[in-house]
C-alpha cells in the first residue's frame, strides 16, 4: 500500500504484512521511475530472497512522482512479501531516506539507486560489518582499488573532481561520497540524522562527513558499477547544490555550530588498549619513545658511516633526513594509529617541517661544539648529538601530537 507523509514529519506507518524487526531494511528512493521501478524491485527482491541470510525489508520511497511510480510501488507492496511503499509530497532523495530510516525498526538501514547500477553481489559484504558491529557505516566505492566501473569520461571526471574537492575543503578520507549504495547501523542513524540538514543529493556527503568527524568507522566496499545511460540526474543543478552544501557544512564545522566534540565522545571509538601499554597520551609516549630510540641509533650509525666522506654537518644533514622520513611514517602508524595512504604525503611534508626543528637543534649543537672545543673527539660529537636529539625528540612529540597527527575536528 502507499502512504502519504507530510514533509518534516516522522516516517510512514508500515503495511501490516512485514517481518517483525528485520535485520536489514533497504530503501529505494524514486522519482518518476515508472519504467525501471518494477523490474528493479523484482530483481532486488529475488536476490535478497535467494542470497541474503537474514530477514529483510524493501521499502520503495516515492518522493513526489508525477507519473505512475506511486501506483506501481503500491502494487508491488501488495504482490511481494517483505516489500512496502510510501509516497511523500515533497521531492528529495535525502528527505525520502530520512523519513524511511527514521521510521524503521531494522538493525541495519541501507539504500540503493533504483537503476541497480551496482552489482548486488556487493550487498552482503556491504552490510555484514554493520551486522557484526565491526563498522558503523558502509559505502560502496567506485574509486577504490578493486572497483570495476563502466561509465563515460564526463561522469568519471565529475565524480573524481567532486571527491577531490571534498578532500581539499572538508579533509575527508572516504573515496566516493555519491555512490548510490550505502548502509548505516540504526543506532548510529538515530544520532546523526537530526544533524543532517540537506534533503537532496548532498544528504550522503553530509552524513559521511559527520560520521567521519565523530570518529565512526566507515567501511568501504569496492563495487562493480555500470552507468545507467538513461540517468535523469541534472548534473549542473546537482553540482551547484553540492557546492552550496560544502560551503554550508564547512562554515558549520569552522564556527563550531555542529556538536562534533559531543558526537565524538558519545559515538567515537576509543583508542585500542594493549596489555602492558597504557592508553591515551601515556601510551603514545611509550610508543614514541621506543621509535625515538630506534631512530636515534639509526641516526648515529648513519652519521658515523657518512662522517668521513661528507664532513660532520653534511653527515648529520643526510642521516637526519633519512631517519626523519622513517620516523614520521612509524609514528603515523604505530604511535597515533593513522592507517591508509590518505594524508600520508601531507604528513611527510609536515614531518619535514618538524625535521627542520631537529636539524636546528643538532646542527646548532655541532656548530657550538666546534666553536667552544675545536678538534673535539668523535665521542664528544656523539654526546652532543645525543643531547640535542633529546631536545629535538621532545619538540617532535609535541608537534606530532598537536599538529601533524591531531585528529580532524579535535581542539588543539
Amino acid at each position: 500500500m502507499s502512504v502519504d507523509v507530510a514533509p518534516g514529519q516522522p516516517g510512514p506507518a508500515r503495511p501490516g504484512r512485514r517481518p517483525a524487526s528485520p535485520v536489514l531494511e533497504i530503501v529505494v528512493p524514486v522519482h518518476d521511475e515508472e519504467r525501471d521501478l518494477e523490474p528493479s524491485i523484482r530483481r532486488l527482491h529475488a536476490h535478497l530472497t535467494a542470497e541474503f541470510p537474514y530477514p529483510f525489508r524493501i521499502t520503495v520511497a516515492d518522493n513526489a512522482s508525477t507519473d505512475a511510480t506511486g501506483a506501481i510501488a503500491a502494487r508491488l507492496a501488495q504482490q511481494l512479501p517483505h516489500v512496502t511503499a510510501f509516497t511523500m509530497a515533497q521531492k528529495g532523495r535525502g528527505r525520502a531516506l530520512r523519513a524511511a530510516w527514521t521510521a524503521s525498526d531494522a538493525t541495519v538501514l541501507a539504500y540503493c539507486d533504483v537503476d541497480l547500477s551496482t552489482d548486488l553481489a556487493a550487498l552482503l559484504p556491504l552490510v555484514a560489518p554493520l551486522i557484526t558491529g565491526h563498522s558503523d557505516l558502509a559505502v560502496g566505492t567506485r574509486l577504490g582499488r578493486g572497483s570495476r566501473v563502466v561509465r563515460g569520461a564526463k561522469r568519471e571526471l565529475i565524480s573524481r573532481g567532486y571527491n577531490l574537492l571534498l578532500r581539499g575543503t572538508l579533509a575527508t578520507r572516504f573515496t566516493d561520497a555519491q555512490c548510490g549504495f550505502k548502509a548505516i547501523r540504526a543506532d548510529v542513524a538515530r544520532q546523526l540524522l537530526p544533524l543532517v540538514r540537506d534533503g537532496g543529493w548532498f544528504f550522503d556527503t553530509e552524513l559521511l562527513v559527520l560520521a567521519e568527524r565523530a570518529g565512526l568507522r566507515i567501511h568501504e566496499v569496492p563495487v562493480d558499477w555500470v552507468d545507467d545511460p538513461d540517468s535523469r540526474v541534472d548534473i549542473v543543478a546537482t553540482a551547484v547544490a553540492d557546492l552550496r552544501g560544502i560551503a554550508r557544512l564547512a562554515r558549520a564545522l569552522t564556527t563550531g555550530a555542529l556538536p562534533i566534540g559531543e558526537l565524538r565522545s558519545r559515538l567515537g571509538r576509543g583508542p585500542l588498549e594493549v596489555a602492558g601499554v597504557p592508553a591515551g597520551m601515556p601510551g603514545q609516549l611509550v610508543r614514541f619513545a621506543a621509535i625515538g630510540v630506534v631512530s636515534t641509533v639509526a641516526h648515529l650509525l648513519l652519521y658515523l658511516l657518512l662522517r668521513d666522506p661528507l664532513g660532520a654537518l653534511g653527515a648529520n644533514l643526510l642521516a637526519l633526513a633519512l631517519t626523519a622520513v622513517a620516523n614520521t611514517a612509524a609514528n603515523r602508524r604505530l604511535t597515533f594509529g593513522v592507517r591508509g595512504r590518505d594524508g600520508a604525503v601531507t604528513a611527510q611534508f609536515q614531518g619535514l617541517a618538524v625535521f627542520g626543528l631537529g636539524l636546528a637543534f643538532t646542527t646548532g649543537a655541532l656548530a657550538l661544539l666546534g666553536l667552544w672545543w675545536p678538534g673535539a673527539s668523535a665521542a664528544t660529537e656523539l654526546a652532543a648529538l645525543v643531547a640535542a636529539n633529546a631536545l629535538a625528540t621532545l619538540a617532535r612529540f609535541v608537534a606530532f601530537r598537536s599538529w601533524v597527527f591531531r585528529p580532524k575536528g579535535a581542539t588543539a
